[in-house]
């Protein structure tokens, strides 16, 4: 079964999505198999990540600034501004597809893990994200 989702994000930052994708594996009613979810843009990102402690997601948030700042001399590519490329590496670096398991209907998150769209972008966008379940 596939979902699509839109989620609108307010500029750079990671914002949970676990809710709407528990969501689509309980409208699915697949009991046991596989979740993928895959986010369809090059400046955005997907991952699991810490759910418990806000700290957790403000300190990756500074730390992959840190690691890819804008305005890096190397960058040439910049037609929408200094966080175009910027954006694009910090992608690459992290991920554009996950896959959970499903087991009794729901899916197989650690006690402290949750789903986020990570956004690079500076501006608020409208992102889409497919879900696909597969019955096992």
């Amino acid at each position: 079964m596939i979902y699509q989702i839109k989620v609108r994000t307010q500029g750079k930052g990671l914002l949970s999505i676990t809710e709407q994708v528990e969501s689509a594996v309980a409208t699915s009613k697949v009991v046991e198999g596989l979740c993928t979810v895959f986010i369809q843009h090059t400046s955005a990102s997907l991952v699991i990540q810490e759910s418990a402690d806000p700290k957790a997601k403000r300190d990756l948030e500074k730390w992959i600034e840190r690691l890819v700042p804008e305005r890096d001399s190397l960058f040439t590519h910049t037609a929408e501004g200094p966080d175009d490329m910027p954006s694009h590496v910090k992608a690459a670096l992290t991920a554009t597809s996950i896959g959970i398991p499903v087991v009794g209907a729901a899916l197989v998150l650690g006690t402290w893990q949750g789903i986020y769209l990570w956004e690079h972008r500076s501006a608020a966008h409208t992102r889409t994200v497919i879900i696909s379940i597969l019955k096992g």
